[in-house]
């Protein structure tokens, strides 16, 4: 199982096993990475991975958890 971090001011954390795919559905090579971080803001030149932009540009965004409210029944 994977575990996902959504750090306050940064990136999407994620931990374990995983793959990624681009919207045509192939793979990015992670390289046998298990922890990497994804581009929050906007602003990485290596989406969709983080750079550390964020931080050079003063990115802002706080998160806190919350309950989402049940699926719409389609």
């Amino acid at each position: 199982m994977s575990k996902i971090t959504v750090n306050n001011n940064g990136p999407l954390r994620i931990e374990g096993e995983m793959t990624i795919h681009d919207a045509n559905g192939n793979l990015y090579g992670l390289a046998g990475r298990t922890v990497i971080s994804l581009c929050r803001c906007g602003l990485s030149e290596n989406k969709p991975f983080c750079d550390g932009a964020h931080a050079r540009q003063g990115f802002q965004s706080m998160c806190e958890a919350k309950e989402l409210p049940p699926p719409k029944v389609k």
